[in-house]
């Protein structure tokens, strides 16, 4: 299995469980900003928990799923985003007015948009979920 966007066979991970009814997710490797996106995840209730596992290596993120999750996939490129310019990507990568988040990261960390917006801060598209 090759690596080439960690972030996006996470995502895909995640998906690919929660549709198959999973109640948990294992994935490897874990960095630090998959895990900063997770924390957005939970926080906004797409996910119910993460735990971040020790094994020798890379480490592995054990994810608890709560089957909210229709869809979710990293943003390639990794768009920089005035904060101004928000609503022109969330028409591009979600499907309706308030549902789902896009998942940004700013000089402040990992926010969703909606947060990163009420900051005014702007910052790189790194995923979207719905």
């Amino acid at each position: 299995m090759s690596l080439v966007d960690p972030i996006a066979d996470g995502l895909v991970a995640i998906k690919n469980s929660d549709n198959a009814a999973k109640k948990e997710c294992l994935y490897r490797p874990a960095s630090k900003l998959f895990g900063e996106i997770l924390k957005v995840m939970q926080a906004n209730g797409y996910i119910s928990s993460f735990e971040f596992i020790k094994d020798g290596r890379d480490g592995v993120y054990k994810i608890g799923l709560l089957g909210k999750i229709n869809d979710c996939k990293a943003i390639k490129p990794r768009y920089a985003v005035k904060k101004s310019k928000f609503e022109s990507f969330e028409k591009r990568y979600l499907p309706a007015r308030d549902v789902g988040l896009i998942v940004v990261s700013t000089p402040k960390g990992v926010l969703a948009h909606k947060e990163a917006k009420e900051k005014g801060l702007g910052g790189r598209l790194i995923a979207y979920v719905y």
